[in-house]
This record gives structure tokens, sequence and C-alpha cells, in this order.
């Protein structure tokens, strides 16, 4: 299986590049102010134009509306959306029909307890993102840096679409898919300097990592699995 890369986060052009030129499969824009990883719209269309299909472009919004969203798509023409807050199956399946766009949910993943919602989101949501539970004191969502118990997903069904994130960085990510067997991997904080600021250095270790690992482990490829296309 060749493990697909998304680097997260991304707010300046050197970034962006580095990602590119490394060959990330997804390249990941946050729109939430309360992120150090804020992107402006302004500022997505230009990141947005140098892309230019090299990578597939993912907009991640924490519980946005439709307008909002609609401001998001037309700045960026983002090929999907991330949702990482508190959207619930019905909000899942409005916003594929609404902007014909493949989506991503996020769930928060602490215990095997937590896996039970994999049930509710796996038929409506086109990729599934397991992040670490935020803190109870957090202010944003997501596992911010942390990771999970990785062997809690060696159980899902092969054919799930997800992507494990939280906690990944170059030292650990070849580890984590040995464990998880995950199809794909997020990260953003485990490829930053200081928070919100990428290292190019780190964004290219740590997709050397991933490709090294899927050599030595040599396991078949899944189908379709980069287009969304529902198997």
């Amino acid at each position: 299986m060749t493990t697909l890369v998304k680097i997260c986060g991304l707010r300046t052009a050197a970034a962006l590049d580095a990602a590119l030129d490394a060959k990330a499969d997804f390249v990941g824009f946050v729109f939430f102010p309360p992120s150090p990883r804020h992107v402006e719209l302004a500022d997505a269309s230009a990141l947005a134009a140098r892309v230019r299909d090299r990578a597939r472009t993912v907009a991640l919004t924490v519980n946005a509306d439709d307008a909002l969203l609609e401001a998001i798509i037309a700045a960026l023409k983002p090929n999907m959306l991330q949702l990482h807050g508190k959207e619930t199956p019905e909000r899942v399946a409005h916003l594929r029909t609404t902007f014909s766009l493949p989506v991503m949910k996020a769930l928060p993943v602490e215990t095997e307890s937590d896996l039970a919602a994999i049930a509710d989101y796996a038929g409506i949501a086109d990729w599934l993102l397991f992040d670490a539970r935020a803190p109870k004191d957090a202010t944003r969502p997501g596992g911010l840096g942390r990771p999970f118990d990785w062997s809690l997903l060696k159980a899902l069904d092969p054919g799930l679409r997800f992507m494990l994130s939280g906690g990944l960085d170059p030292a650990n990510v070849a580890e984590a898919l040995t464990i998880a067997q995950a199809p794909a991997v997020d990260v953003s904080s485990g490829v930053e300097s200081e928070p919100g600021i990428k290292d190019p250095d780190k964004i290219r270790a740590f997709i050397r990592a991933v490709r090294s690992q899927n050599a030595s482990a040599k396991i078949e490829k899944p189908r379709n699995i980069l287009t969304g296309a529902r198997s």
C-alpha cells in the first residue's frame, strides 16, 4: 500500500512549495481564527494558485456555516472539505450535497469506545480522520500534537478510508503505520519549528519516512483511494 500523505496547516509559499516538491498527496489549509495556522481568504487564493494540480487541496473548518464555507470554496477551490468540529452525520450529508465536494470528518479517539462513532459517519463521509481527543481545557479541537493509542485502529475494516493524525512526526510515523496500517497520514505540528511555522526540512523528512516505510512494507495498494470514489 502506498500511504497517502497530507501536510496540513500550510500558511506560506515556502512551506507549501516544500510539501509539493516532496510530492505530498494532499495539502491542507486551516480556516479557523483561533488556530495559529489560520489562513485568510485572500492568502488562500494566492496559495491555491501555486498548487496547480500537483496535490489535492483540503479546506479545514470547525463548525463553519454554509456562508463561510461558500466563501472558502470560492477562494481556495478545494478538492475536499475537512470538518473538525461537532458536525453531525446530517450536517456532513448536507455539505456533500450542497457543495458537491468530498468531505472528511475528524473523529477524536482516546479509548476503544470512541470508535463507535465510525458507524454513524462511515457511510456518509468520504474519509474519516482519527485524531487524539483534545484535553478538557483546550480552546481548539483536535489532538493538539498529541498521539493516541494507534493499536486501537488495528481491528478496523480494511476497506475503511481513513487518515491517521495526532502527534505524528518524522521519527514516529513509520512505527505508527506499522501498528495502525493506515491508508493515509496527516501531519501539522509534527513538521513545525514552532506553532504555525512549518519547517521545510521536517516536511521533506516526514514524507521520506512514509515512503521508506512503504518501500519496506510492500503491501498492495487499494484501488480508488485517492479519487474518493466509493468502493
